[in-house]
């Protein structure tokens, strides 16, 4: 059924479930799967130009979790019959952007994401990431919590 999935993954709890769903899924099917992590641009535009050693090490910060976030999607998928796995690393773009992108240049077949679960105000108030890839994305989208 599916060829191609894409895991968007931060490294964190919540995608800690997303990322073991993802490669059981690809295990299953024998789809190959690709990891995919978005660094947010650079939150403080201007200070960064007068100040290049804090985009330094934002972006170097950024390139670390990817790594650690990448390497246990990686251990996952050498649990077992190994899968297929290809890691990507996005930067200066929103994590919606880049994940929907992502999925539409490489013609997946899935986005697997995680979710906080949030809900109430502090979802109106900090939005919810898996809710505008749903929005966005012209392919199914699983959304684990």
């Amino acid at each position: 059924m599916f060829k191609h999935i894409l895991l968007a993954t931060d490294g964190s709890a919540s995608s800690e479930h997303a990322s073991r769903l993802a490669v059981d899924l690809a295990r299953t099917h024998g789809a190959k799967l690709t990891a995919l992590y978005v660094a947010d641009p650079y939150p403080y535009i201007g200070i960064g130009e007068l100040n290049p050693a804090g985009l330094q090490a934002y972006a170097a910060a950024g390139q670390q979790l990817a790594a650690q976030a990448h390497a246990h999607v990686d251990a996952l998928c050498r649990e077992g019959s190994v899968v297929a796995l290809d890691v990507r690393f996005v930067e200066d773009v929103t994590a919606v952007s880049g994940i929907v992108q992502t999925a539409e240049t490489l013609g997946v077949d899935l986005i697997v994401i995680g979710s906080n679960g949030r809900s109430g105000i502090e979802r109106l108030v900090l939005g919810s990431v898996a809710a505008k890839v749903v929005a966005q994305s012209s392919v199914p989208v699983l959304v684990a919590r």
